[in-house]
């Protein structure tokens, strides 16, 4: 299993929302198309929004917790025809509960709990460098969402 962070929702050329999961030395990046609710539920996971009421993900943590049950991991551990499947990993009174989930809402369950987030050997292949991911006019500002903002920082990112 290999540690990854959620760095960030983008939009593709289409507009369709992409989190975009990078590994520890923010040199390899996956991204993951993703619908636009539960992409606005991680991007409000993400910049600490709470709401009044409950989101279903706020909802669903509540319930886990209220059971006496803790959200461990989540691996995200299979790509196949197009589609990433992941795996949500709870330790409840009985023992651990894995459970089979889409990536998205795994990760927004992720977010609000401080669960790690993990990718497996096989969806690592499909992880892209910065150049792979995109041109080079948009390398600048993907290099500034992952903090990467001068050379000397990109250095000490490949170390």
């Amino acid at each position: 299993m290999i540690p990854v962070q959620v760095k960030e929702i983008a939009f593709d050329l289409s507009l369709s929302p992409v989190i975009l999961l990078v590994d520890e030395n923010k040199d390899r990046a996956l991204p993951i198309w993703i619908g636009p609710l539960e992409a606005q539920s991680i991007a409000m996971a993400l910049q600490g929004v709470l709401t009044p009421r409950p989101m279903t993900h706020d909802l669903t943590k509540t319930i886990i917790e209220s059971l006496g049950a803790s959200i461990q991991k989540v691996l995200i551990n299979d790509f196949h025809d197009g589609t990433y499947y992941a795996e949500l990993h709870l330790q409840t009174i009985s023992g651990e509960l894995i459970l089979d989930a889409r990536p998205s809402d795994a990760i927004a369950l992720a977010l609000r709990t401080g669960a790690q987030v993990y990718i497996s050997e096989k969806v690592a292949e499909y992880t892209l460098s910065i150049e792979e991911l995109v041109d080079e006019s948009q390398q600048q500002e993907l290099r500034r969402i992952l903090g990467l903002n001068s050379p000397e920082d990109i250095k000490k990112s490949l170390h």
